[in-house]
């Protein structure tokens, strides 16, 4: 039994508040360990070999998405969709299927208004993954949902995955990996600042995969306390320099909008709009801010692929 598996057995007898002292004093050690790799990784500036840059010539893509985990971040979702609408951002919502009751009117409003609706796992219980039979099983319900909420995206719950599996799903895009976050429970980072494509060997059919590249609210807020957002301004401008892919998630959950008392696990949503600002001053006209699956679209398409991504993505996506 792996350190993960113990962790979902004893999860349910802790309290949420012991549950993070832990993962505080672990997330410390592992931020001393990791210095050198974290939150910066200078090997994941490798560009793919065929690179030839983003539309209209464009420094960065920006890409901004959220993993709504329990009814209360869907309680939020609208003060989010409107913080960023008046700083001229749009952004795809992860929703936890059988976890909670998800709105229909909710996801039809952010379609209407620009944003994207993706797949966040099925129950957010830790067991996606724990074998082949599991997995298979889930991936029945969650291309059910994927197919009656209209979605192309889908994101694990705590960033759990199994590249080889997620072939079973009928996406154009995964986004569940990282290209370096050592205080992840499944830490095996990707190492790179672009998108690729996963190919399955044996149908040849495939998805893009996303790697989120900017630190995550819970790791930088929750558990290491930071008090402002210069880390994400630093791996901001480190992936400018190189010209990659900025990929935020951030948790509507973790937000505490209107200036209410700060709960466990909040803090202030002026963070959030603090950094959606910099991004618009500091880099006006420099960065492509792009949904999730238009970036898959464009990853999929880039360099005149069309034919081959008629031929490995599932034709209901393509259609």
């Amino acid at each position: 039994m792996d350190l993960k598996d113990f962790y979902y057995i004893v999860k349910p007898f802790m309290s949420r508040r012991m549950q993070i002292f832990l993962r505080r004093q672990l997330a410390l050690r592992k931020r001393k360990k990791h210095a050198s790799t974290w939150p910066v990784s200078a090997d994941a500036a490798t560009p793919p070999p065929d690179w030839r840059g983003w539309p209209d010539n464009k420094r960065f893509a920006f890409v901004l998405t959220h993993d709504v985990e329990t009814v209360i971040g869907q309680a939020k979702c609208i003060d989010v969709m409107n913080a960023e609408e008046k700083l001229g951002f749009r952004s795809s919502f992860n929703f936890v299927p059988e976890r909670y009751f998800v709105s229909e009117i909710l996801r039809r409003i952010m379609v209407k208004r620009g944003f994207e609706v993706g797949v966040h796992g099925l129950k957010h219980d830790g067991k996606l993954y724990k074998n082949k039979e599991i997995f298979a099983e889930r991936a029945k319900r969650i291309n059910q949902y994927i197919k009656a909420w209209h979605a192309v995206g889908f994101r694990s719950p705590a960033m759990h995955h199994n590249l080889d599996w997620i072939h079973q799903l009928d996406i154009l895009y995964d986004a569940s990996t990282f290209d370096t976050d050592p205080f992840e429970p499944q830490s095996d980072g990707v190492n790179t600042i672009f998108p690729f494509y996963v190919r399955n060997e044996f149908t040849g059919r495939g998805y893009v995969e996303l790697p989120y590249t900017l630190v995550q609210d819970f790791t930088l807020f929750i558990l290491l306390r930071e008090k402002n957002i210069d880390i994400w301004k630093r791996k901001l401008d480190w992936i400018a320099e190189q010209g990659g892919m900025a990929l935020l998630n951030v948790h509507p959950d973790y937000l505490n909008f209107h200036r209410r008392k700060a709960g466990l696990e909040e803090f202030p949503a002026e963070f959030y709009t603090e950094f959606l600002t910099y991004v618009k001053t500091q880099y006006r006209g420099e960065y492509w801010h792009a949904l999730p699956r238009t970036i898959a679209r464009f990853w999929v398409n880039r360099d005149n692929q069309q034919e081959r991504y008629e031929q490995y993505v599932p034709k209901s996506i393509v259609a």
